[in-house]
């Protein structure tokens, strides 16, 4: 069974987002070490797919770098057993359908399984089309993780009833990136969920300062940042695990406090 609750029992959660194999899978390696020794308390694993239709800019230029070093699916469940030898902090892999689907689905989940990969986020896997991969996960007990946008409307109740592992609460319309301010409101969302299941919720899309994260968990069971991690990646290269572990403690440092 996936170990996803366990992220948001020590109150809010902090959930940064890696592309494995940026700049290449040992630094990956050495971001995530980073990550849980400075309070991670979920990691979000992106494996890059070569039209990444819901990411910005600088995720998108993560994936292509990742792409160009000759990063695999393979290599990166690889890493993933590595690590999993000492990294105990719950892990998912956010990625696109086709990916899973050319892997073959039943031997991405299986594998997701023996690695400790409690959870996928496919976020162009409409809601209603989520059997093709949901049947499968849950045999191995990987969860799909639900996306709720500010355009689900109507359609929250229906997705919260579902929804297992966690839900990804997305906070503006778009793609990913950093946004200097959040408008939607994001609490009449998190009321529908809480109304309709006991699954925890995280904020992500546009969280790039602790300011905004601490307003977001307070909102919310916790806050999900990625361009700003990556971006991070991007300037120090090789080099970058100590800056992200830096980044990583001041967000989960705002986020106790929401």
């Amino acid at each position: 069974m996936s170990n996803l609750k366990d992220a948001f029992r020590n109150g809010k959660a902090f959930i940064p987002f890696i592309t494995c194999g940026d700049p290449d899978l040992e630094t990956t390696a050495k971001v995530i070490r980073a990550a849980a020794e400075n309070g991670a308390d979920l990691i979000e694993l992106g494996i890059p797919f070569s039209d990444p239709t819901a990411e910005g800019p600088v995720i998108q230029g993560a994936n292509i770098r990742a792409l160009a070093g000759g990063v695999t699916t393979d290599k990166i469940f690889d890493l993933v057993a590595t690590i999993r030898k000492d990294v105990k902090t719950p892990m998912v892999f956010m990625t696109y359908a086709n990916v899973v689907f050319s892997y073959d689905a039943e031997r991405f989940m299986a594998r997701c399984c023996e690695t400790g990969i409690g959870g996928i986020v496919i976020p162009d896997l409409p809601y209603e089309e989520k059997e093709e991969f949901s049947d499968v996960a849950k045999r191995y007990g990987v969860d799909i993780i639900s996306l709720i946008a500010p355009t689900s409307a109507n359609r929250i109740a229906m997705i919260a009833k579902e929804a297992t592992g966690f839900i990804y609460v997305v906070s503006s319309l778009g793609v990913t990136g950093i946004r200097s301010e959040i408008t939607t409101n994001i609490g009449d969302i998190v009321k529908v969920i809480r109304e309709n299941t006991d699954v925890p919720c995280a904020v992500g899309f546009g969280i790039s300062t602790p300011e905004q994260a601490q307003k977001m968990a307070a909102e919310s069971d916790g806050a999900i940042v990625g361009s700003a991690v990556v971006k991070i990646i991007e300037k120090y290269g090789r080099d970058a695990a100590p800056y992200v572990g830096e980044y990583i403690k001041s967000m989960k440092d705002a986020v106790r406090k929401a």
